[in-house]
C-alpha cells in the first residue's frame, strides 16, 4: 500500500493591500507551485497568504514575492 503525505498549511503575513495585487501574486505563485492552494485574507491585520499542498518551500514563496517587491514572513504557529 502507497503511503500519501498529508497536505501541509503554511501561513504568511504580507505587505499587500490591493486585491488586484494579491491576483497577480497568486497567478505567480501558482506558475511557482502548481499542486498548491493559495489563498489571501487581506481583512486580516497581517494580511495573510495560505498555502496548502503536499510540499510547501517556504523559502521559496519568500524569494518569489520579494522579486515582486512584496515583503512576506513566514508566521509560527
Amino acid at each position: 500500500m502507497k503511503k500519501t503525505l498529508q497536505p501541509t498549511i503554511e501561513i504568511f503575513s504580507t505587505n499587500i493591500t490591493d486585491p488586484v495585487v494579491a491576483d497577480i501574486c497568486t497567478l505567480v505563485l501558482s506558475h511557482h507551485f502548481p499542486r498548491t492552494r493559495i489563498d489571501f485574507d487581506l481583512e486580516d491585520s497581517d494580511r495573510i497568504l495560505r498555502v496548502e499542498g503536499r510540499e510547501i518551500d517556504a523559502e521559496k514563496i519568500i524569494a518569489v514575492l520579494a522579486s515582486l517587491e512584496i515583503n512576506c514572513m513566514l508566521l509560527e504557529y
